[in-house]
C-alpha cells in the first residue's frame, strides 16, 4: 500500500499551480509531502493547502531531491532550465509549457485520447495547448467510431490563458471604455510593438505571427492535434481569436469523417457516452455550452452538432471548456493518476 508519493509544483503562485494545487486536494491525489516552488522574489511566504500551512521555496535543481512527480507551470523558460534536472534527481515531470510538446521523445497527452503514449516517457510528459486538449478530448471518440480526415478549427479564447495580467487588464480597460480611454499594453502579445484594447474588441491574434501567416498558438493547435491523434496527414487549419472573456475557451470546430451516412443523432449519442464529456445540445431550448457556464467545470462541453449542407460527410460543432482546468491543471493531475494506474508511477 502506498504511503504517499512526494509532488512538487513549480509555478505554484500562478493561475495554473494554483489549480493543479486545488485539484491535487479536491481528487484526493495520494500526495505525503508537497514542495511548493516559485520564483526567488515569492520564496518564503506562506500558502495554506488543505488546512496545512506550506512555506514557497525558491525553485533550483536541489529542490527536486526526493521528489516522485514535478508539474511544471512557470513558463517555458523554467522547464528547459529545470524539468531535466528534476528527472535526473529521480522525478517524472508534468510539463505545462510548450517547452517540450513537439520534442520527438517526449509524450503529448490527453489521457482519454492516448493514455498508452504514457509508457513511451523518458521522464518528461508534456501538457498539450489548452485549445487543443478539449478539441482532442470531443473529437477522439468520433474519431475511433467513425475516422477523421479533416478539421477546421476557429477559437474563440478567455484572456486567463494569457495570465493574471491580461485578466487585470480586462477588468481595468472595462471600466475604462465608459470613457473611451483604454490604455492596452498586455495583449495581444505583450512582447509586440503594437497593443490593442480587449475589452470591446476581438483580436484575431494569439502569440506571433509566423512566415506562412499563421501564428505559433496556431501551429501548436495543428501540430499537436496530429501528434495526440496519431494522425499526420489529418487536413487541419486553425484560427485562434482571443475575446473578452475571462476564463473559458470556446471553439468553433468543423470535421469531416470517413463513415457515410452518420447522422447527427449518432453523433450526439456518441458524444453523450463519452468519459469527460457533457452533450448540451437542445438549441429548440437554446441549450448550448458557454463559457460562463462551463467556468470551474472538469467536463468539456460540446453542442450546435449539425450536419454541412454541401458534404454529407462534413459536420460543424461548438466545444467550451474551461482553459486553466481542463485545459492546464486538471489535465496534468489526471495524467498523473493515469500514471499511476498504469502502474507507471511507482508504489512508495
Amino acid at each position: 500500500m502506498s504511503q504517499g508519493y512526494t509532488v512538487a509544483v513549480v509555478g505554484a503562485t500562478g493561475a495554473v499551480g494554483q489549480k493543479i494545487i486545488e485539484k491535487l486536494v479536491e481528487r484526493s491525489f495520494p500526495y505525503s509531502k508537497l514542495k511548493l516552488l516559485a520564483s526567488k522574489r515569492s520564496s518564503g511566504k506562506e500558502v495554506e493547502v488543505n488546512g496545512l500551512t506550506y512555506t514557497l521555496e525558491e525553485a533550483t535543481p536541489a529542490s527536486f531531491e526526493g521528489v516522485d512527480i514535478a508539474f511544471f507551470s512557470a513558463g517555458g523558460s523554467i522547464s528547459k532550465a529545470l524539468a531535466k534536472e528534476a528527472v535526473s534527481r529521480g522525478a517524472i515531470v508534468v510539463d505545462n509549457t510548450s517547452a517540450f510538446r513537439m520534442d520527438k521523445d517526449t509524450p503529448l497527452v490527453v489521457p482519454e485520447v492516448n493514455k498508452q503514449a504514457l509508457h513511451e516517457h523518458q521522464g518528461i510528459i508534456a501538457n498539450p495547448n489548452c485549445s487543443t486538449i478539449q478539441m482532442v478530448a470531443a473529437l477522439e471518440p468520433i474519431r475511433k467510431e467513425y475516422g477523421l480526415s479533416k478539421v477546421i478549427v476557429s477559437t474563440y479564447q478567455a484572456v486567463s490563458g494569457a495570465g493574471a495580467a491580461a485578466i487585470d487588464e480586462l477588468i481595468t480597460q472595462s471600466e475604462a471604455i465608459k470613457e473611451q480611454k483604454p490604455n492596452p499594453a498586455i495583449l495581444p502579445v505583450k512582447s509586440a510593438e503594437k497593443h490593442y484594447p480587449i475589452a470591446g474588441n476581438v483580436i484575431p491574434q494569439i502569440d506571433v505571427f509566423e512566415e506562412d501567416g499563421f501564428t505559433y498558438e496556431e501551429h501548436k493547435m495543428m501540430n499537436e492535434t496530429k501528434k495526440i491523434m496519431t494522425l499526420p496527414n489529418l487536413s487541419i487549419a486553425a484560427t485562434c481569436v482571443r475575446v473578452p472573456v475571462v476564463t473559458g475557451h470556446s471553439e468553433s470546430v468543423y470535421i469531416e469523417i470517413d463513415k457515410e451516412d452518420v447522422t447527427v443523432d449518432e453523433l450526439k449519442q456518441l458524444l453523450s457516452n463519452a468519459k469527460g464529456i457533457t452533450l448540451q445540445d437542445a438549441p429548440e431550448q437554446q441549450q448550448y455550452p458557454m463559457p460562463y457556464f462551463a467556468t470551474d467545470k472538469d467536463d468539456v462541453f460540446v453542442g450546435r452538432i449539425r450536419k454541412d449542407p454541401s458534404n454529407s460527410n462534413g459536420f460543424h460543432m461548438w466545444i467550451v471548456s474551461d482553459n486553466l482546468l481542463k485545459g492546464a491543471a486538471l489535465n496534468s493531475i489526471q495524467i498523473a493518476e493515469a500514471l499511476i494506474e498504469e502502474g507507471i508511477l511507482k508504489e512508495v
